[in-house]
């Protein structure tokens, strides 16, 4: 399930790059997949307020990865999970330090948890910053036909998390996907 999104989103920064190629030279870096509804938050609305504080996550494991593995710079693969068809819409990075999950102690808010302490903090996120939308979105169907994509883990039998990791070779052949390259479909 993917965590739903408030419109409301942090000020534009600086324009975002255009390059989704693999960083060349970053040491560390990683790349990662994060599931939201498209009716909630779309990859077209990050478009639009260019960074967002990803909000809403209340799975251990997933909060976890935002907690402890993010780090600025990294480029994350946004996927549309309640859509039809189910797609990669884009690409993101991580804009910030991990941080806690304010939505988590405001009452009223639909992400609230009464038993997330401010002095002890439950939940966390980072600010994603758009990068790219791609002119045509990959879908799923698409996704589980290209053998090199046979491990990822968002095709993996029963996987939900809404923050996953993917590997560099994942995120390039996703790029090559929806930037039109041939890729080898073997299912």
């Amino acid at each position: 399930m993917s965590p739903a999104r408030r419109k409301a989103a942090a000020p534009k920064n600086a324009s975002p790059s255009k390059q989704t190629a693999l960083p060349a030279g970053r040491a560390g870096s990683r790349f990662w997949l994060v599931k939201t509804d498209a009716a909630s938050y779309s990859i077209a609305d990050l478009q639009r307020d260019g960074v967002t504080p990803w909000t809403g996550v209340r799975n251990y494991q997933a909060r976890n990865t935002l907690r402890d593995q993010m780090k600025p710079g990294d480029r994350v693969l946004v996927y549309h999970s309640s859509s039809d068809p189910l797609v990669v819409a884009g690409v993101a990075e991580v804009a910030s330090l991990p941080r806690p999950d304010e939505t988590a102690f405001k009452k009223g808010d639909d992400h609230y948890d009464p038993d997330s302490d401010p002095s002890d903090p439950t939940w966390w996120l980072v600010d994603l910053r758009h990068v790219e939308t791609f002119k045509a979105p990959v879908t799923r169907e698409r996704l589980a036909l290209e053998l090199r994509l046979k491990r990822m883990v968002l095709l993996q039998r029963g996987s939900r998390l809404s923050v996953q990791p993917v590997t560099p070779e994942e995120y390039a052949t996703v790029l090559e996907l929806a930037h039109g390259a041939r890729g080898r479909k073997t299912r």
